[in-house]
């Protein structure tokens, strides 16, 4: 069969694929093959116009690539708008697929990017600009009327953006791994810098109209050449950005706003979820660094969203991945399973809310994880669950949990009043290495589940592990760990990894957070601390979906560094991008019955 032969409606394919769903169980682990079902086929010629003028409120002229079916009609579109160029190899891989299917794609660089006009400024501009195009779009001549919204990261975030000022001509956003709030995701979390992302996506490759190369730089007092990775040591921050040539005037409001202001709210779209009145479709990894825009996304939409639609009709999707499906994330491999097709999951959504196909989507469950350690897919009614069991796991030791040679110890028994504390030496100058976890396009750094154990042997380090497991633990929602803990600083940082440790010994991370100390008690709310009091420091951890197996241990590990993921704090007190004379913190966390350190977790009980 031709493609000229193929069917151009996609009404007999979602119906076939929605027959095959309907013999599984709406609920449990389900194939893979039923639970995504392939694409279905393209079914039409198409027709390309190039740098298109699309006007903003403002005067801005953007440009866009239109892609549409061949021939005369109107159609739904599809807007997806790109910081990195629409000619850029590969970005309209997108566009051809969705316009083969029966879409307009309006392919848009966004404002001061490549070929739009007007100023870059990363993130801010991305509301307005977002509506305006949107609703040219829905009143061109190719146009039904109905509108929504495609793209990963950057071309995520603009969709939340977007959706925030209500265009009344948007149907449906899908926001693959990406924030709800840049500085809640993007630039801080918990109020530590994300100084290798930002660094490296920001102020090296997307200083200017286009994206730069990385590596190498060089000094700009010589010809010493430099990675990246080096300039990151240097202090303070905010000179850093001059060392490999670059001059982004963002990057002093990154490293210089370090609480949670008016300047960073703008750029929040979850202080408009009650606005909001369309179903979101949220698709991320369990060690995507926007994780808990993904998760976020979706949880906070379906309980504020404006209408019964957006509450009820929203979905989430969570794989074992980075930033972005793959079988294979850091030292794990999961298996062709686990690395799915984004498109085919896209296109039944679209189909469904943009051409009225019924696709099956909306009679399955709207929340489909990956349950890591057992390695399956599951489908769930909502998220967080509501059968989870939180569970306080408590901190022991008698006061040498230093390194996996220490005797740190995890039970579900809350610790006793003689518990001694735990100690340790935090020295800005020899920060624990990042090693894994939720990190993305910054320095190169191992990204995801790695094995811990080349870091856990350091003395400032403290390791908690639990007895061999007998039965089968799930953890599958969010996780927090609260410490007791005290410093002779004004400020610093406290780490904290969720570890499942395998029989072999492999310590492979799980799920990862990190709280600056001066934003315990909010991120809106800075307060230094006073050397030698104690404070409760919790520590969001984001979430996971993980069974800790019989033969496997729970391990929790804590410190002070997470190094060049996020930027050394120097236990001064002073505004993080300015600061360039660290001092050595003397840090104690306590586990005693008055002040019961612990790790909260969400435990799935057996079926």
């Amino acid at each position: 069969m031709t493609e000229r032969e193929r069917p151009n409606s996609p009404v007999l394919w979602h119906s076939l694929a929605a027959l095959a769903l309907s013999v599984c169980p709406l609920l449990g682990q389900i194939d893979h093959e039923d639970l995504f079902p392939a694409a279905r086929p393209p079914g039409n010629h198409i027709q390309v116009e190039n740098r298109v003028p699309i006007p903003m409120r403002d005067g801005a002229i953007l440009k866009a690539d239109i892609y549409r079916p061949a021939g005369e009609g109107k159609y739904p579109v599809l807007v997806s708008r790109t910081p990195y160029g629409t000619e850029r190899a590969g970005r309209h891989a997108a566009a051809v697929f969705f316009a083969r299917r029966g879409y307009v794609f309006v392919f848009q660089d966004t404002r001061g990017r490549h070929e739009s006009n007007g100023k870059w400024s990363p993130y801010r501009l991305e509301m307005l600009d977002g509506y305006d195009t949107i609703e040219w779009a829905a009143r061109q001549s190719w146009s039904n009327g109905k509108v929504g919204m495609q793209g990963a990261s950057y071309l995520g975030h603009v969709q939340w953006q977007a959706a925030r000022t209500v265009p009344p001509h948007l149907v449906t956003v899908f926001p693959v791994v990406a924030m709800t709030s840049f500085y809640h995701h993007g630039v801080t979390t918990n109020g530590a810098f994300r100084l290798a992302m930002r660094f490296g996506w920001g102020a090296v490759r997307n200083d200017d109209r286009l994206m730069q190369n990385t590596v190498p730089h060089f000094m700009e007092n010589g010809p010493e050449s430099i990675s990246y990775e080096k300039v990151l040591w240097h202090l303070p921050l905010v000179d850093i950005p001059r060392l490999v040539g670059r001059n982004p005037t963002f990057w002093r409001d990154w490293v210089t706003r370090s609480d949670y202001t008016d300047y960073w709210k703008a750029l929040n779209a979850e202080v408009d979820f009650h606005k909001i009145p369309i179903p979101a479709h949220t698709f991320g990894g369990w060690f995507d660094v926007n994780l808990m825009g993904t998760l976020n996304g979706y949880a906070k939409l379906s309980k504020r969203g404006k209408t019964a639609l957006a509450r009820e009709k929203s979905r989430m999707i969570v794989g074992p991945w980075g930033h972005g499906p793959a079988r294979r994330v850091g030292h794990l491999d999961f298996g062709d399973h686990a690395n799915i097709d984004t498109r085919s999951v896209e296109i039944r959504w679209f189909d469904y809310w943009l051409k009225g196909v019924d696709t099956g989507i909306q009679d399955e469950p709207p929340v489909t994880v990956y349950v890591m350690g057992k390695n399956v897919w599951r489908r769930e009614n909502e998220y967080p669950l509501a059968r989870t069991e939180y569970r306080k796991l408590y901190l022991h030791s008698d006061g040498k949990a230093n390194s996996y040679r220490g005797d740190g110890r995890l039970s579900w028994d809350p610790p006793a009043d003689d518990s001694r504390p735990d100690r340790y030496r935090y020295d800005p100058y020899h920060p624990v290495p990042s090693l894994g976890g939720n990190n993305c396009c910054g320095a190169d750094t191992p990204i995801g589940p790695v094995d811990q154990r080349p870091i856990e042997g350091r003395n400032d380090i403290l390791v908690y592990t639990s007895e061999f497991l007998e039965e089968e633990v799930e953890v599958t929602g969010p996780v927090k760990v609260v410490l007791y803990a005290g410093s002779d600083a004004k400020d610093t940082d406290f780490v904290a990894k969720l570890v499942d440790v395998y029989p072999d010994g492999r310590a492979v991370n799980v799920a990862e957070g990190i709280l600056r100390a001066r934003h315990r008690e909010g991120l809106d709310k800075p307060k230094l601390m006073e050397p030698g009091r104690i404070y409760e420091m919790p520590i969001n951890l984001i979430g996971t979906s993980n069974a800790f197996l019989p033969g496997h241990r729970i391990r929790v590990d804590i410190t002070s560094s997470h190094f060049p993921q996020f930027n050394r704090n120097l236990n001064t007190g002073e505004t993080i991008g300015l600061g360039s004379k660290p001092v050595v913190a003397h840090q104690t966390i306590h586990h005693s019955s008055e002040r019961p350190s612990h790790i909260l977790l969400p435990v799935i009980p057996a079926e």
